[in-house]
């Protein structure tokens, strides 16, 4: 039996829209996702990244035209991408965003901020046009991949993850806020105290202590500064010996011509003497 001719129409509208809803509402987006797992792809090639955050009324207002944009990408030859800060709050750290949304371009590893207007033409315009030559690239020493910026990138996930664990023991444990701090205020004492003890350990291997040894008795030639006293008392000492040596000169001398004269007077008064007694 043949269904109703009134039926048909309406089936088939109701399956054509059952087979293209797929289409129409999973449609893929041009836009490429950014994280830190994969972000040093934006060091080849030329890319255009906005970071956003899902509460940003003004991200969401950019959105349609960054979609727009994002379709017209593969005839400029330009990667169109975005970056959630709230899920990467690594990248938010290594590219110091302080406001949102906040547009780069990137050409090869050289990265420029973006200041001007925010729709589809202009966008096109800036890629097109070239107009990105006209700013200055950030300095190296800014750059995403240099040593301060990952350095600022660990910073920021290390806040991240104490704000997740301040979350976890306030909702899941049911701690207290003061609890919560009490908890984090040891283990920075604790983390202070090993890193102390892991410095002074590496120092020790490094530059070990030496024993201290007796020193040696200072002599002219080591030590010429140190051997003038010394060669002061010495001069001192002779001097003295020097003086004891005439005093002793001039005693001995006295004594001898004490005696001398006294041999004298003997022989003189032994022949009167003998004169008498005869």
């Amino acid at each position: 039996m043949a269904p109703p001719r009134n039926l048909v129409v309406p089936v088939a509208v109701l399956l054509l829209l059952l087979l293209g809803a797929p289409w129409t509402h999973e449609r893929r987006s041009d836009v490429r996702i950014i994280t830190d797992e994969n972000w040093k792809e934006l060091l080849e090639g030329e890319w255009m990244i906005e970071f956003y955050a899902p509460w940003c009324p003004a991200c969401q207002n950019l959105q349609p035209e960054w979609e727009s944009f994002a379709e017209w990408g593969e005839d400029l030859e330009v990667n169109v991408a975005k970056v959630d800060v709230t899920e990467q709050p690594g990248l938010s750290g290594r590219f110091i965003i302080t406001a949102l949304p906040t547009i780069y371009h990137c050409k090869d590893g050289e990265f420029r901020r973006y200041q001007g207007p925010r729709t589809k033409k202009d966008f096109i315009n800036f890629i097109s046009e070239k107009e990105w030559k006209s700013i200055e690239p950030v300095s190296s020493w800014f750059g995403p991949g240099s040593i301060l910026m990952s350095s600022m990138s660990a910073l920021f996930q290390l806040s991240m993850w104490i704000r997740t664990c301040h979350n976890y023991f306030i909702e899941d444990l049911g701690l207290p806020v003061w609890g919560s701090y009490t908890v984090f205020a040891l283990a920075t004492l604790l983390s202070g105290l090993l890193l102390g003890l892991c410095m002074i350990f590496v120092a020790d291997c490094l530059c070990p202590s030496k024993r201290r040894r007796p020193q040696p008795y200072p002599s002219k030639k080591l030590f010429p500064e140190s051997s003038q006293p010394l060669k002061k008392v010495e001069e001192e000492q002779e001097a003295d010996d020097e003086d004891v040596s005439e005093e002793e000169a001039e005693n001995t001398e006295g004594t001898n011509k004490d005696f001398s004269q006294n041999a004298i007077r003997q022989r003189s008064v032994g022949p009167s003497l003998a004169t008498d007694k005869s």
